[in-house]
C-alpha cells in the first residue's frame, strides 16, 4: 500500500482532474453535445482517460528528472525519500503515457497524433524545458494548449475552425509556470505583475466572447475565476515569499477548472458547465492529501 500511495503522490491526482476539464472545454468549444448516450459518451471517456494518463505520466517523469534536486529542496517527496524506487516510477510513468496515447488513437488518428505531441512536449519539459528561462514557461503552456486541442480533436473540422483558442491556455499556464519559479526561494514582484497582465488578457477574451455570443451564463464563471486567481496573486505581489507564491501557483492550477467551466458555459451547455465546476471542490479536497506542485 505504501508504494501505491507513493506512486499516487508522483501523479499529482488533484492536477489530473484539471486535465479532464481541459478535454471537456475543448470538446465544448468545437460544438460537442454532452448527451449521455452510448454513441456520444465514448469520445469523452476515451479522451478523458487519455488526458488523465498523459498528465499523470508526464508529472511522474517530472519527479524522475528532478530526483537529485528534490533530495535537497524537497526530501520528503516519494523518490528522494526512498518510498518508491526509480525503476518503479519510470515503469509506471511509461505505462501511463503509452496507455494515454493508445486511448487517444482509439478515438481517432488526429487525437492519437495530438497525444504523441503532448507526450513529447511533457517529456522535453521534464528533461530540459523547465531549466530554460524563456522557453520553459512556453513549453509548459504548450502542453496545456495541446491538451485543449486533444478535446477539440473530437471533430477534425472544429480543430481548423477553433484551434486559435489554444493560445489562451498557453498564456495562462506559461504565466503560472513563470510565477512558480519563486516557489522555493521566493521571487521579485515583476513575474507576478506580468502574470496578472496575462490573466487579464485571458479574462477579457472570455468576457468579450460571452458578450458577443450573448452567453451571459458564462460571466459568473469568469468572475469566479478572476476572484480565485487574483486573491492569492495580490498577496504574493505584496509579499513575494515562497509560501505565498506556492499558494498562488496552487490556486492557478486548480482554478483552471473554473476557466474550463467558463468555456463549456460559452457553448450554451450550462448544466455541463456546473458539472465541470463541481470538480473544483473535489480537486481541492484531493489537493489537501497530495501535492499540487
Amino acid at each position: 500500500m505504501s508504494q501505491i500511495r507513493a506512486f499516487l503522490e508522483l501523479t499529482r491526482p488533484a492536477n489530473v482532474i484539471t486535465a479532464l476539464t481541459d478535454i471537456m472545454a475543448g470538446m465544448a468549444i468545437v460544438g460537442f453535445l454532452f448527451v449521455w448516450k452510448d454513441y456520444s459518451i465514448q469520445p469523452l471517456v476515451l479522451l478523458g482517460f487519455s488526458t488523465m494518463c498523459l498528465y499523470a505520466g508526464g508529472v511522474v517523469f517530472n519527479d524522475v528528472f528532478d530526483r537529485e534536486l528534490d533530495s535537497f529542496e524537497r526530501p520528503e517527496r516519494a523518490l528522494p525519500s526512498g518510498r518508491i524506487s526509480l525503476q518503479a516510477a519510470v515503469a509506471g510513468g511509461l505505462i501511463l503515457l503509452i496507455l494515454g496515447i493508445f486511448l487517444a488513437f482509439k478515438q481517432s488518428l488526429l487525437s492519437g497524433y495530438v497525444a504523441i505531441i503532448i507526450t513529447l512536449l511533457a517529456l522535453f519539459y521534464d528533461w530540459k524545458g523547465k531549466h530554460m528561462q524563456y522557453f520553459g514557461p512556453i513549453n509548459m503552456g504548450l502542453c496545456r494548449a495541446f491538451n485543449l486541442l486533444l478535446g477539440m480533436s473530437v471533430y477534425e473540422l472544429g480543430v481548423i475552425e477553433q484551434g486559435q483558442w489554444m493560445i489562451l491556455p498557453l498564456i495562462y499556464i506559461a504565466a503560472i509556470t513563470m510565477v512558480s519559479r519563486g516557489e522555493v526561494h521566493g521571487s521579485t514582484p515583476w513575474p507576478i505583475a506580468a502574470a496578472a497582465f496575462f490573466f487579464l488578457i485571458i479574462h477579457a477574451a472570455q468576457l468579450s466572447l460571452a458578450i458577443k455570443s450573448e452567453q451571459w451564463i458564462a460571466i459568473p464563471f469568469i468572475i469566479l475565476h478572476i476572484t480565485l486567481i487574483f486573491r492569492p496573486l495580490i498577496k504574493a505581489y505584496q509579499h513575494p515569499i515562497g509560501p505565498n507564491i506556492g499558494k498562488t501557483v496552487k490556486a492557478g492550477v486548480l482554478s483552471l477548472i473554473v476557466m474550463n467551466a467558463a468555456w463549456v458555459s460559452l457553448s450554451g451547455q450550462w448544466m455541463i458547465a456546473l458539472a465541470v465546476l463541481a470538480l473544483l471542490p473535489i480537486s481541492m479536497r484531493v489537493g489537501k492529501f497530495f501535492a499540487v506542485t
